[in-house]
């Protein structure tokens, strides 16, 4: 696929731009550790199978379903969100960029807006992006609380953008459905040795590599 033909590129983050899955999986199974082994599987198994859904989502999800437990309190959520960020931002901004990603973010940044449309809350994912110095290349970059899909409807509203003229870009089931509901074109990353989320007609790449070509 060559990127010349879009006029605007959207991103998911974890797993895209950055190889942080690993990262937040072992963050989810650290913050339930102490209710034991089943459980830390469990949180382990949805998150994977849940990349692009926001962690307060899944957080409430283990709450009611894994824990059967009354819902969370704010100021319970509010802990649980504190505790993961000290897990993840450093590691996350220290860890390795998809292999492709920060070249093609710097050449078609040069030539087109680009956005991130990501799950991770939005002063958080900021802090992230300006610290692994990528926040002037981007026009902007959003985050949750708001679901992916309006995310990616307010990006393609904001700024003007010609829904045939975009691409998303995106490593979770989510991301896919974010880009068919808004009627935008999408391309899968699916990291080697992972299990393709995709239905069977989406263009999936190992990494971002061949789009430098």
């Amino acid at each position: 696929m060559k990127t010349a033909v879009w006029e605007a590129i959207i991103f998911d983050f974890d797993g895209v731009v950055v190889e942080s899955g690993d990262i937040k999986t072992q963050a989810f199974v650290n913050l339930y550790r102490d209710h034991g082994d089943t459980i830390m599987a469990a949180v382990a198994q949805y998150h994977c199978s849940n990349g692009g859904l926001s962690r307060y989502h899944k957080f409430r999800y283990f709450q009611q379903y894994l824990l059967k437990k009354p819902p969370l309190t704010q100021d319970e959520e509010q802990l649980l969100d504190q505790r993961f960020s000290e897990l993840v931002v450093e590691a996350v901004i220290a860890s390795e960029a998809v292999p492709g990603a920060t070249e093609l973010i710097q050449r078609e940044a040069a030539r087109i807006p680009l956005f991130i449309a990501s799950g991770t809350p939005e002063a958080e994912l900021n802090t992230i992006v300006e610290r692994r110095g990528l926040a002037s290349y981007f026009t902007a970059v959003r985050g949750s609380p708001a679901p992916k899909q309006a995310l990616v409807t307010d990006i393609l509203t904001s700024h003007a953008l010609e829904r045939d003229r975009v691409l998303m870009i995106g490593d979770a089931l989510a991301d896919y459905q974010s880009a068919q509901f808004n009627q935008i074109a999408f391309l899968g990353r699916v990291r080697p040795g992972d299990v393709n989320p995709f239905p069977a007609d989406v263009d999936v790449l190992p990494d971002l590599s061949p789009l430098l070509v």
